[in-house]
């Protein structure tokens, strides 16, 4: 056992009281970065990735800085440019210009995490694997940046979305290392949902987290349905849910007034979280309330003796 491995050790047991659930996820992502390796994070939204980096990049002191992939992310908007004011009035020089996030993250050796990694240009992946294979990049005029030692890059991708995305080559591949996140257990996403929701505590609160976060399940296995919902969309239902039942006077879960409110969160939280399959003939609010009624009527009704 090396010198490093009780700290590491420590920094788990902190971080892990930060989360719920994740344990493997995080001792893997913990590892590649305490060895120094760049990784791709690679599921769907909603999965605690962003949650995940921000409490290991606070327990190391360092800054996660973020930055949404897409076709507009340029070069130049990754390591920075120079200030056109200050060109005018003094030149190009060292002095006026403005870094990126690319280079902030270099210099203060924080964590540069791309979102939508596989969205952004060829040309602006180039240049990441520059500061991933060398840790360092040449910028006209400003010189050579050399990153801190703790400086990563962690690039995130969503597997069930291939519209507008690149082909990442095999060199961006070669460099760095991956490992795929999905959703969590039923049981976790409720205790997400419980200590987000703002409900807990009540029986009305208890049985609406459940049946938030038993839709939401459901809308993922709904053979229309290309991509469903996160996690996200649970908590979202729940807290509109809450309000919506305060408006209406509802506090009897075992009613069919409850039942409707329900339904009506569903739709204002998810409708706009789920994604059809191109051929499907239908509508999200036609999906969601399928999927209301296998869970109020069909399933109970299955359930009654005889």
């Amino acid at each position: 056992m090396t010198d490093e491995e009780p700290d590491l050790v420590a920094v788990r047991g902190r971080i892990a009281q930060r989360l719920v659930g994740r344990e493997r996820e995080l001792e893997l992502v913990l590892s590649a970065v305490a060895a120094g390796r760049d990784i791709v994070l690679e599921g769907p939204p909603g999965t605690s990735k962003t949650t995940m980096l921000k409490a290991i990049t606070a327990e190391w002191g360092i800054p996660l800085l973020f930055v949404e992939g897409n076709a507009d992310l340029t070069p130049a908007r990754l390591v920075g440019h120079h200030n056109p004011a200050r060109v005018l009035r003094e030149d190009y020089s060292a002095e006026n210009f403005v870094p990126g996030p690319l280079v902030e993250a270099m210099r203060s050796g924080g964590f540069l995490y791309l979102e939508e990694f596989n969205r952004s240009p060829e040309d602006t992946l180039n240049t990441l694997l520059t500061a991933m294979a060398d840790r360092s990049i040449a910028i006209p005029r400003v010189g050579v940046v050399h990153a801190a030692a703790s400086f990563r890059v962690i690039a995130s991708m969503n597997p069930l979305d291939d519209a507008g995305t690149t082909r990442l080559s095999t060199s961006v591949h070669d460099r760095l290392c991956r490992l795929a996140i999905g959703y969590q257990d039923e049981a976790a996403e409720r205790e997400i949902v419980r200590l987000r929701g703002g409900v807990a505590g009540t029986a009305l609160g208890e049985r609406m987290v459940a049946d938030a976060v038993a839709v939401t399940r459901a809308t993922r296995a709904h053979l229309d349905v290309r991509q469903g919902s996160s996690v996200r969309g649970a908590i979202d239902c729940v807290l509109v849910a809450g309000r919506l039942a305060t408006l209406r006077g509802v506090d009897d879960p075992d009613t069919d007034a409850y039942r409707a409110v329900l339904l009506d969160a569903m739709i204002v939280a998810l409708s706009g979280r789920i994604h059809l399959d191109a051929a499907a003939d239908t509508t999200r609010e036609q999906v969601l309330h399928e999927i209301w009624q296998d869970h109020f009527v069909l399933l109970p009704a299955a359930a009654e003796p005889g």
